[in-house]
């Protein structure tokens, strides 16, 4: 058997192609929509992409599975258990005509992929439809699983979130009920022996938990033994208070991944590629009407950037930020420079921000400004500076942070929104008077006050964030 995990760092997700190598068959579990990997990295260990399967409706990427169908004929397998709101609408949607070759999985299913066998096993709670996967060797005469696909059901150190359906998706009223039957879920770990292995959906720094390991892979046995999410579960109420609490702030865009996932992601073909825009393209664009990523440093972008324009540096939260703060509906030009143009776009994608029309490179910034033509600039001030006009209220302060965050300590009379959920609570957000963002070092803050300066805010960072003011500053209210 063949088996790699496929780990997208920016996302924290994992996708496992799975595959035999006596038939020479393989199958990728939970893909991202750029398959252009994981049929190469098939290839090159002499392996043919025929399937391709889902543990659940994603909310945190847009699937590749579709794409799967589409570019390579791929089978699909996926969940037929949740009710009907959270069944897959696309699976007949061939834009050919006609339905992908598809298998609809309920409780104890099985296929095969040559000679590896797989058992959905439905696990519900994440989402109602949720499944997982147990994967055996039949081929090296395993009578038993050797790991189990688990989906965003147990991860490395935590289970996932059950909070979703009601915080990103908007369904009042439905995370207690998710988190009990997340609960009543974990007693199917039982059935399963220790020594399966456990090849999670995500790791470290994924928004689908709050706890996750930065080990990738773990075991059953170890996870029943230290997993705190599965040791709070002593009690049906225990279990709930402890899973249901200090769970971050969803990013904006998972509701739009929700719907996207579900009646069925726009198929790409191949990986967009924007066109490089001259200066005379580049004076013409209005950023009130498009939207322009800056992903120069925060230092370069507030000394000068074309008006409108958001400052997301190509970093680790790239996706997370650009998907919080860009409508999947809104057309995307990049200042970029260009051996990192694939990069962006393939981030972008897979948040579903697609219609990425054109790129500059960053030192045609120099050259934009003329006469009729403007860089704006963002103000920076220090923790000294900041002292005086917070304790005389001359400006109000908007803390940028995860509730939690907040919780734990904020500079005076600070208003709470966290930066992936900003767009989405405009209405919070004082109109009068100028505001001073902050969040833990500024980096937070600094995206959030470039979103705000384009959403017409008279705004202000204070560099460092609460490191800084905690070094400076004695006030800070709990």
């Amino acid at each position: 058997m063949f088996m790699r995990m496929i780990y997208d760092e920016k996302l924290a997700q994992a996708a496992y192609l799975i595959g035999c190598q006596r038939t020479g068959e393989a199958i990728v579990i939970d893909p991202e929509r750029d398959i252009d990997r994981y049929i190469d990295l098939a290839a090159e260990n002499g392996l043919k992409i025929v399937a391709t399967a889902e543990t659940h409706i994603h909310a945190d990427f847009v699937s590749g599975s579709r794409e799967l169908a589409e570019r390579i004929g791929a089978k699909v397998y996926v969940s037929d258990e949740g009710d009907a709101d959270w069944k897959y609408e696309w699976l007949d949607k061939k834009l050919s005509g006609g339905s992908y070759e598809h298998q609809l999985l309920k409780d104890d299913s099985t296929f095969r992929i040559g000679n590896i066998g797989f058992r959905a096993i439905h696990t519900p709670g994440h989402t109602p439809e949720h499944i997982a996967f147990l994967v055996t060797d039949h081929g090296a005469g395993a009578n038993a699983p050797v790991g189990m696909a688990t989906g965003d059901f147990v991860f490395v150190g935590d289970l996932g979130r059950p909070d979703l359906l009601e915080t990103a998706a908007g369904q009042a009223g439905a995370m207690e009920p998710s988190a009990r039957r997340l609960f009543k879920t974990l007693k199917t770990l039982n059935d399963i022996p220790d020594f399966v292995q456990v090849w999670p959906a995500h790791g470290a720094g994924s928004a689908c938990g709050k706890a996750l390991g930065a080990v990738p892979t773990s075991t059953i046995g170890y996870e029943k033994r230290f997993n705190p999410a599965i040791n709070a579960a002593t009690t049906e109420q225990r279990f709930v208070d402890f899973i249901l609490s200090g769970q971050p702030e969803p990013p904006l865009y998972f509701a739009n991944m929700k719907r996207d996932n579900k009646i069925g992601p726009r198929v790409l073909g191949t990986l967009p590629i924007p066109s490089r825009i001259g200066i005379a393209d580049l004076r013409g664009l209005d950023g009130r009407k498009v939207v322009i990523v800056d992903t120069r440093s925060w230092d370069a972008f507030r000394a000068g950037h074309i008006p409108g324009s958001l400052s997301f540096p190509l970093t680790k939260s790239f996706n997370t930020d650009a998907g919080s703060m860009i409508r999947d509906t809104d057309v995307i030009y990049l200042i970029i420079e260009e051996p990192n143009l694939e990069e962006a776009v393939r981030d972008l994608i897979r948040v579903g921000l697609d219609d990425i029309r054109g790129w500059a490179a960053p030192a045609d910034i120099r050259q934009y400004a003329d006469s009729s033509h403007a860089l704006a600039t963002i103000d920076e001030i220090s923790v000294e500076e900041a002292i005086g006009l917070v304790e005389s209220r001359e400006v109000q302060v908007l803390d940028v942070r995860r509730a939690t965050e907040f919780a734990g300590g904020h500079l005076p009379h600070a208003i709470n929104i966290a930066h992936t959920r900003l767009a989405a609570r405009m209405d919070e957000v004082p109109r009068t008077g100028r505001l001073l963002v902050n969040c833990r070092s500024g980096a937070r803050s600094a995206r959030a006050a470039a979103y705000l300066k384009r959403e017409g805010f008279d705004v202000v960072n204070l560099t460092g964030g609460m490191m800084a003011w905690e070094k400076t500053a004695a006030i800070v209210e709990h």
